[in-house]
């Protein structure tokens, strides 16, 4: 959980045990929070404690899904890493009790599955969404392979809110500054728009997430942006930091 307010940043992810998990076909439980379908939206109830400075988090999301998207595809040659988006044009009504927030707007979910561990396909990702003004979203997702394992693999589609898609041609591979740990991040935008950076979310020494302006297909656009460096997340170094971040907790 990241969320992000006037207040400040509160992130959470605690590694739980099995005891700690229940699933049902509608509802899945871990520690505390849930995440459960529900007439026709998910109902997602946090209650959980931030690291490395511990504070509770305790609120509701609401996420209204006009209709399930039913895209999924590889990210890798060898079928082992799926993406899709599961309500990429959704609504979301979002209440905190800790800390105060309320909003509503639009929202955006999917998911990531892997049969093997990240490192074995990947050396670096950056990934977009962009809200476009037909109310459809568009994902960039520029994927660049291990070496020797193939070639970069980029996808490029666009999400209607009835749940269908189609593809589209994804604009040329620009710089974006540097993270402050020095992270070397893209973002494909429409020839003769400089991406920018409008503001920076999570900072890691392998992990980036910023909200950029870029174009897309014509339009000016707001995204979300990430990028990932595989080989830092599996180096020493980041593996003794993450316990301070990702607590273990039965």
């Amino acid at each position: 959980m990241a969320l992000y307010g006037q207040g400040g940043s509160y992130w959470s992810m605690t590694e739980r045990g099995r005891s700690a998990i229940h699933r049902s076909p509608s509802e899945y439980r871990i520690g505390r929070s849930r995440m459960a379908w529900e007439a026709g939206g998910l109902t997602i109830d946090i209650d959980e404690i931030t690291a490395p400075i511990p504070r509770r988090v305790r609120g509701r999301v609401r996420l209204h899904t006009p209709a399930v998207c039913n895209f999924i595809t590889p990210l890798d040659d060898a079928g082992h890493h799926l993406w899709g988006p599961i309500a990429p044009c959704a609504r979301v009504d979002v209440e905190f009790e800790q800390p105060g927030l309320r909003w509503s707007g639009r929202a955006y979910m999917d998911a990531n599955q892997g049969s093997e561990p990240v490192e074995n396909a990947f050396h670096e990702w950056d990934w977009a969404r962009s809200e476009m003004a037909d109310g459809s979203t568009s994902v960039i997702y520029d994927v660049r392979p291990r070496s020797g394992l193939g070639p970069d693999r980029v996808i490029a589609q666009r999400f209607a809110p009835d749940g269908s898609h189609q593809p589209f041609e994804a604009p040329a591979r620009q710089p974006l500054p540097r993270s402050a740990w020095g992270i070397a991040r893209t973002l494909r935008s429409d020839a003769g728009v400089a991406p920018q950076v409008a503001k920076s979310l999570e900072d890691t020494p392998f992990y980036a997430r910023a909200v950029v302006k870029a174009g897309v297909m014509g339009e000016q656009v707001t995204a979300m942006h990430e990028t990932l460096n595989v080989p830092r997340v599996v180096s020493w170094p980041v593996r003794l930091m993450l316990p301070w971040r990702m607590p273990r907790r039965g």
